[in-house]
């Protein structure tokens, strides 16, 4: 099989690249290069490698992106929260004109299958504080960034869910670890990384909840997908994580002290917080077998040992967050 992975020269894209060369599929990327390429480097000769420099907003470069492949893997988006809100009309013209573009030529060039990388964000706010969200919960999206992954997960699970395409949903837990398009504006590597840098981190309301996954462990649900068979995962939408792995703020930074020593943690107290929740993540389990592979502490020992070893020069640099 021949995929299409956009964004593929992003945090979790540039991972998937890998699992999927490694895995024997052909790869085909379209970037727009908005934080550079580095992240393509070494996989730039593969021999079942091909790059194209596109935007997912013009119909000419999805032609071009679009030729000769089977299935898409759409990660093209304006990433998170802070992203969305700065870059509002891009983040519309990306996240939902081009991506209902995109789907919809994939549609009329017969490709086979279609997974979106949406984001448990969806979800918001639990009703119940002592209670999970699951995928039959109500969605609350409380920015831009949430209610454009609920409108495209409606439009593809929903208003197009009889097409001959077979379109999943995953809906992503927070992402931390290594990549090689490296983030630092992440919560757990963000932590680590000031914690190492700088010895201290401030803590606004240590008490509410997300969940975590590794990057390589959100890549290779994607896989997942692509290899199920098509009944369990048409017109389907799965979260991705684990239910252990769900952690409040100050179980975080509590982890991060275990790995960095002598870290100065000053907690401020914050009574609400737009976004609180408990997901349970036995559907992707129960239903197609998902495991985890890495959990939060082996990621705050690979970013912690990132910096320690002063690869990074400046891990404050502008380059290495969305914002």
């Amino acid at each position: 099989m021949k995929v299409l992975v956009t964004g593929g020269a992003g945090y979790i894209g540039s991972v998937l690249v890998r699992q999927l060369l490694h895995k024997g599929y052909q790869v085909k990327v379209i970037d727009s290069l908005k934080f550079g390429g580095e992240a393509l480097y070494d996989v730039m000769l593969h021999p079942n490698f091909e790059f194209f420099q596109g935007d997912i907003r013009n119909i000419e470069d999805l032609e071009n992106a679009l030729t000769g492949v089977e299935a898409i893997a759409h990660l093209a988006a304006i990433v998170g929260d802070p992203a969305c809100k700065k870059y509002s009309e891009e983040a519309e013209q990306t996240n939902w004109t081009g991506s209902v573009a995109l789907f919809e030529m994939a549609e009329k060039l017969g490709l086979k299958r279609f997974v979106f990388a949406s984001t448990c964000s969806n979800y918001g706010k639990m009703a119940d504080p002592n209670s999970f969200v699951d995928e039959t919960s109500e969605l609350k999206p409380v920015s831009l960034y949430a209610e454009l992954k609920v409108k495209f997960e409606q439009y593809l699970l929903s208003d197009r869910k009889d097409t001959h395409i077979c379109s999943t949903a995953l809906r992503f837990s927070t992402v931390y670890g290594y990549s090689p398009r490296i983030r630092f504006d992440l919560t757990v590597n963000e932590f680590t990384r000031n914690a190492a840098v700088h010895g201290e981190q401030e803590i606004w309301g240590a008490q509410f909840w997300r969940p975590y996954c590794h990057v390589e462990d959100l890549a290779r649900s994607i896989i997942l997908v692509l290899e199920s068979p098509e009944e369990k995962v048409r017109a389907n939408v799965f979260n991705v994580g684990t239910t252990e792995e769900n952690y409040s703020k100050g179980m975080i930074i509590n982890e991060v002290c275990k790995v960095v020593p002598n870290v100065k943690v000053n907690f401020v107290e914050m009574n609400e917080d737009p976004r609180d929740y408990r997901v349970n993540f036995d559907k992707i389990k129960n239903e197609l077998g998902y495991t985890i592979t890495k959990k939060v502490p082996d990621g705050v020992k690979e970013i912690y040992t990132l910096i320690k070893a002063g690869i990074v020069k400046d891990s404050f640099a502008s380059k290495y967050r969305n914002i």
